[in-house]
């Protein structure tokens, strides 16, 4: 039977028989849920929702961390033609009320008492009938998740059967809202059809099968991460659910997954703790020999194939395979997306035996467009275009698809659904280019493009991407729209950094004291400048602010996904940046107190 809807992709999971289908912690015990129980439970939930009046085309919200009870509810709103609405667990109280608010959402699934509380502060100003809570939390007015769903039978259920593959390609399935970087989100129309077709298809060039492992630590908020979920369920691969982010290093011991896919960030810090722990002297000797033997091998990795020289096998022994077991010891295969993950970071962990497979898509496109994958793999691309997408380079470098991938249009936004396209062709705001193989590259996003006073364009995302492959450097924000010159505001890399304090002889009792010694200045200057000598002459960095702050979602300056809030940064540093403009002087570094 041909797939064409998620109701589609639900049942050839169910048709898989996995025992060992979900498999999630509950405190410090193992929990497993088969393919047919997951059929009982979203069976259940589903009946539930209608016995509620909640019908096709509503909108029900899902505001939780990965766990198995998100895709219970997933799926039974996909199987009655209800529209789910992710939401971010990092979201603040007004935030998510914006989401309710303009979706009018009637019924929410939270996941612990924290959510919980969030959602009552605000209720009174939804349109929500009914709080489903996925915790075991007794309280007037909140319903519990596993009360609804425990004893449901796994057998077959002709009428729900039949009732579900009553929804087609063209329906309505979830209502995204962007992160918005720049403003209030949009809510992004993904239809059954958009989502199945990138499923499908990715499905076929990942070659996934049972017995395959997979650790869904993405939030599945995310389009890419819920993307990798669906193809997980149609191939009959394990997914392992880790809800809380801060216990990822201890699920890839314990899950030992086969397949990783992950934002750069994570691949990022990777690298830092690995630079971190070769250290110096001998360590580091051995961990420099074994990065040149890997660099030697390169093109062989990136093809599949495991040099077999005792070089290559020794730095393996001491070096790579250390690698591979901070991600579990049993990974096959590596992807990375939400973000660029930069030539630098490729090339490293492809020297270390790791090829990441980069791929590129957005929310509106459901989201892949394109992605490396074995036998057409290259470094600093994301890979060749998907089948069934149309993709070409606008005049202005910009990317324009077209495809049955491509989202149906903004939430009652009809005029920027309009702007969103040209002569039907959806403008992704990135900018990019096709190299003669077919291969495509992204140079940024074309609004973050800087053009200074001179009239220059600078593409920051590479830049950044270039000083973060430093082990003392966490984030970097280029700076210089509409100004004469370039300059970067750096957070630096917290652990690394006090360990070459202490290591350096330099003194601190704060993040504050540390950043604003003179002889962390000239370190962070003496990284610019290295990175200044490979750049063109108006893209090179004239000026540095060095933050005591780490950027994290918490306090505004990333997104959940994250991708840099530049207008936030820039508010939030204005004063330094407006004095940082007034002195001529270049590679000036300037701690923020």
């Amino acid at each position: 039977m041909e797939t064409r809807t998620l109701v589609d992709i639900f049942f050839a999971s169910v048709a898989h028989d996995v025992q060992r289908h979900i498999m999630f912690k509950q405190e410090a015990d193992w929990r497993i849920i088969s393919s047919r129980q997951l059929y009982g439970y979203v069976v259940r939930l589903a009946y539930t929702l209608k016995q509620w009046g909640i019908h096709k085309g509503d909108r029900v919200a899902i505001l939780a961390e990965n766990r198995p009870e998100w895709m219970i509810a997933d799926f039974a709103c996909m199987n009655s033609g209800i529209v789910d609405v992710p939401i971010y667990a990092t979201l603040t109280a007004d935030q998510t009320l914006f989401l309710l608010q303009n979706s009018r959402a009637r019924v929410i699934f939270v996941s612990t008492l924290e959510q919980l509380r969030k959602v009552q502060s605000i209720q009174a100003k939804t349109s929500l009938e009914k709080i489903v809570v996925m915790d075991d939390i007794a309280e007037v007015n909140v319903i519990p998740m596993w009360p609804l769903i425990n004893g449901a039978s796994t057998d077959p259920d002709p009428e729900f059967d039949e009732q579900a593959h009553q929804i087609q390609p063209e329906d309505l399935a979830t209502l995204i809202y962007t992160s918005g970087t720049t403003g209030n989100s949009k809510g992004v129309m993904l239809t059954h059809g958009n989502l199945t077709t990138c499923a499908i298809m990715a499905s076929k060039q990942a070659e996934w099968e049972p017995g395959d492992v997979y650790l869904s630590f993405l939030p599945l908020s995310h389009v890419t991460a819920r993307h990798v979920d669906y193809v997980c369920y149609f191939d009959g691969v394990t997914i392992v659910y880790c809800a809380i982010f801060d216990q990822l290093a201890q699920m890839l011991q314990e899950a030992k997954p086969t397949i990783i896919v992950a934002v750069p960030r994570v691949y990022e810090k990777v690298r830092q703790e690995a630079e971190r722990r070769a250290g110096h002297g001998l360590k580091r000797k051995i961990f420099d020999w074994a990065l040149h033997v890997g660099e030697k091998h390169m093109k062989e990795i990136a093809s599949g194939v495991t040099p077999s020289n005792m070089s290559w096998k020794l730095a393996n022994r001491l070096v790579f395979s250390r690698i591979n077991q901070g991600f579990g010891g049993r990974s096959r295969a590596y992807f990375s997306g939400g973000a660029p993950l930069g030539k630098d970071m490729a090339e490293w962990f492809c020297a270390m035996g790791i090829p990441i497979m980069e791929g590129y898509g957005l929310t509106e496109t459901s989201p892949t467009l394109s992605v490396n994958r074995r036998g057409a793999f290259k470094i600093g691309s994301v890979g060749k275009v998907n089948d069934g997408v149309q993709l070409k380079i606008a005049e202005d470098g910009e990317i324009l698809v077209k495809g049955p991938t491509v989202f149906k249009g903004y939430w009652e936004l009809p005029e920027e659904t309009n702007a969103s396209f040209v002569d039907g062709w959806f403008k992704t705001g990135d900018i990019g280019e096709l190299d003669s193989e077919g291969f495509l590259s992204i140079t940024d996003r074309k609004k973050d493009l800087i053009k200074t006073s001179g009239g220059k364009f600078i593409a920051p995302q590479p830049i950044e991407n270039a000083l973060k492959a430093n082990v003392l450097i966490a984030q970097a924000a280029v700076l210089g729209d509409k100004r004469k010159y370039a300059s970067v505001i750096i957070s630096p890399h917290f652990p690394v950094l006090e360990d070459w304090a202490r290591a350096n002889g330099v003194p601190f009792a704060s993040h504050q004291e540390l950043v604003a010694t003179a002889k962390v200045r000239e370190l962070y200057k003496g990284i610019v400048e290295d990175l200044n000598k490979r750049l063109a002459h108006f893209e090179t960095l004239k000026k540095i602010v060095i933050v005591p702050d780490e950027f994290t979602v918490a306090t505004g300056e990333i997104t959940p996904t994250l991708k840099l809030k530049r207008r936030v940064i820039e508010a939030k540093y204005k004063q330094q940046i407006d004095e940082l403009y007034q002195e001529p002087h270049p590679i000036e570094t300037a701690p923020v107190g």
